[in-house]
């Protein structure tokens, strides 16, 4: 019999619900919501909507039970972060400590959740999410006032990319008032952007152009750092949302690219009348359980669970099951020793004499002992002649690590900070300054680019060292730079 999951999605306007069984959407159904009750994915009026889901489920005939979650993704923060080989004991923390540098909002205010990917020789790659505490808190409150049981969550643009069969892809995902663009290479999703749109009294025009300028905006991004292999015309760009319904708008959306747009297609069966196009985040959900069964290879490597710890259910105590268990066979084992102390009374003089025994063993075992704990006197000293190469070996682990935390941020500030229309050559990095070279169109970019070097405050000098003209046929195309960086302070 084909397993079967059951998906909830919550948008600001409606509720999607998907049962699949197995690899066939089983039953689907959507409800709208009135404005206000979610906000920005934050459930705002939790009675309100848990009321609506009870709604729902009624309405469809759907016990409640366990189900998968998905959350918005506003506001969410997504880093692929390098640390060194670590052992697992310390992985969290290390985490924790990479995650305050990199994120930009107090860890207070968020949940983290982090996945190991393929590693690289000598480093740990982790796919890192961070998203917000409140928003999380209010989806789970609401499910369980709605008497649900959410099992496993997920946000919403992750679990987009777990519905695309390619390796290599764009996703555009297109709501009223917000777009995700996520890029996916090696079946791990390397940038997750949301571009919030113009209001209603924009015309569809202008928010289509918005729309593509972004995208060229996060495809430069991309191959700015990726100039190995940069996107390209072979890349597929899959819409979905409200622009899957409107072919006519997506050559505008390839842009500078030269991508192939086309509808993002279901990774499922699917029966009549059912559009998947829709439900697409429940499909992805769904996919968490049942890739497995599945098979395929160019499903996104990315796997979390994004349920915070303190929701989940807490592992069983042994003690607290066995305890009165054991009570009672405690119980049972005493009465039955004293009935045989009490038939046996009569040989005691035979009991005397194993216990003669016994004491003999005893002082044998006891000069065992005594002779093993010299050698352990004897070996000590050479357990702290060990112990004193291991911290110096671990001091300077320690330190090389550091060293690699530094380089691999003034690189990532080295990158973010450079404007779109400069093209960066090469960043050479040594242990107490860099040089960075790169084409521009204009000196004045040149000069943009170093002040935010400056104000980024990773570094104490930034020096313009060199700028150079480009001509071709005695007219300026350009300008070649460099720019020489001091260590932070």
């Amino acid at each position: 019999m084909a397993k079967k999951v059951v998906t909830l999605f919550i948008r600001d306007d409606s509720v999607n619900l998907l049962i699949m069984a197995g690899k066939r959407v089983e039953k689907w159904a959507s409800l709208p919501l009135e404005p206000g009750l979610v906000s920005q994915g934050l459930v705002v009026e939790e009675a309100q909507v848990a009321n609506k889901l009870k709604e729902l489920f009624k309405l469809e005939k759907i016990a409640a039970g366990r189900i998968i979650a998905g959350l918005s993704g506003h506001n969410s923060v997504y880093r692929i972060i390098n640390l060194p080989e670590l052992p697992e004991a310390v992985l969290p923390e290390a985490v924790k400590r990479e995650a305050k540098r990199v994120i930009p909002v107090p860890l207070e205010e968020v949940y983290l959740s982090y996945q190991p990917l393929p590693p690289t020789e000598g480093e740990t790659r982790l796919f890192l999410a961070a998203f917000p505490r409140n928003a999380a808190d209010a989806l789970h409150r609401t499910l369980h006032q709605a008497g649900l049981q959410p099992y496993i969550m997920d946000l919403a643009p992750l679990a987009l990319c777990r519905a695309v069969n390619e390796p290599r892809s764009i996703i555009v995902n297109t709501k009223s008032d917000n777009t995700d663009i996520i890029v996916m290479t090696e079946r791990i999703p390397q940038v997750i952007h949301r571009l919030s749109l113009p209001g209603e009294a924009e015309s569809s025009a202008e928010r289509l152009s918005a729309i593509a300028e972004e995208i060229d905006r996060t495809i430069t991004f991309y191959n700015s750092s990726h100039q190995d292999a940069p996107l390209d015309s072979t890349v597929p760009m899959l819409v979905c949302g409200d622009l899957a319904g409107e072919p006519e708008s997506w050559e505008s959306l390839a842009g500078k690219s030269g991508c192939t747009v086309s509808v993002l297609p279901s990774p499922v069966e699917t029966p009549d009348g059912f559009n998947p196009n829709g439900f697409m985040v429940n499909i992805g959900l769904a996919l968490k359980e049942l890739l497995a069964e599945r098979g395929e290879s160019n499903f996104s490597l990315v796997n979390l669970n994004t349920m915070p710890e303190v929701y989940r259910p807490k592992p069983v105590r042994l003690p607290n099951i066995f305890a009165p268990v054991a009570l009672a066979v405690g119980i049972s084992i005493l009465l039955g020793v004293g009935f045989l102390v009490f038939n046996t009374a009569s040989h005691t003089g035979v009991l005397r004499s194993e216990l003669e025994s016994l004491e003999s063993l005893i002082a044998q075992e006891t000069a065992t002992t005594g002779l093993l704990q010299s050698q352990v006197t004897l070996i000590e000293p050479q357990i702290t002649e060990v112990e004193a190469t291991r911290d110096i070996f671990d001091g300077t682990f320690n330190t090389l690590a550091d060293i690699r935390i530094e380089v691999n941020a003034d690189v990532s500030q080295i990158v973010t900070s450079c404007p779109t229309e400069i093209g960066l050559t090469g960043v050479d990095h040594v242990i107490n300054s860099a040089t960075v070279g790169g084409v521009s169109p204009t000196e004045h970019s040149i000069f943009v680019y170093a002040r935010s070097l400056r104000a980024s405050g990773r570094f104490s000098t930034v020096t313009i060292s060199s700028i150079e003209a480009i001509e071709e046929e005695g007219e300026v195309t350009g300008f070649e730079f460099e720019i020489l960086l001091g260590p932070k302070e």
